[in-house]
């Protein structure tokens, strides 16, 4: 399999000067810990690209792999793994062996933002590595974006007019290059916890993205 290009997402990146003081905030106080940007987990080349707003504290910050790790993942990789998608249904660490099936999972940021809330500077510093993992999108592919930050980015960095596009759960949009954009709540603890996000309306909108493309049906 192909690797990560670096254009996607930085190792060392320290643009963002709120973002970098508060990782080594945090690797004082948790040295086992990433504790920098999180790369892109999947396939290099795949159709489906889901997009989500940022690495979690124990999450993806701690285990170095997107969604994993916290309570955001555990619908995600279940849903995925109902697909056919994901080879396993909980995703432990960077170092198991789950594979993704033509699918990739990104962030909007790719650092641990304070408070779980990146500022519209962090959103827009990192937005350059999202357009460039983008553009590897294929035709007949899906974006997939998870939350109404996440998918304002996508926008921004499709050069999108956001009020041509609005935010909804389950909204779809046909996007440049034969492509097309799906968009559902974010899968975090508080929304599967309140039921705005139950389990049988994520495998809806997912059944939605991967039904684009008939070899993930």
């Amino acid at each position: 399999m192909k690797q990560i290009p670096n254009s996607w997402y930085d190792s060392n990146c320290k643009q963002c000067p709120r973002l970098a003081q508060h990782l080594e905030s945090i690797s004082a106080i948790h040295p086992s810990y990433h504790c920098r940007p999180v790369p892109p987990f999947g396939d290099p080349i795949a159709r489906l690209l889901i997009v989500g707003l940022a690495p979690g504290l124990h999450g993806a910050n701690a285990t170095g792999r997107a969604f994993t790790g916290d309570h955001a993942g555990i619908l995600l990789y279940e849903t995925l793994h109902t697909l056919g998608i994901a080879s396993a249904s909980q995703s432990i660490s960077a170092l198991d062996n789950m594979t993704l099936n033509n699918c990739r999972i990104t962030n909007a940021v790719k650092c641990l933002p304070p408070q779980n809330k990146p500022i519209g500077a962090e959103i827009s510093t990192c937005n350059i590595y999202l357009a460039s993992e983008l553009k590897a999108v294929p035709p007949g592919g899906v974006i997939m974006a998870l939350g109404r930050i996440a998918h304002q980015a996508i926008a921004k960095a499709l050069s999108l007019n956001q009020t041509d596009i609005p935010f909804a759960h389950g909204a779809e949009y046909p996007l440049p290059g034969q492509r097309s954009l799906i968009s559902s709540y974010h899968c975090s603890r508080y929304n599967t916890q309140t039921g705005r996000l139950t389990k049988a309306m994520f495998l809806e909108v997912m059944r939605k993205a991967t039904a684009i493309f008939s070899d993930l049906v």
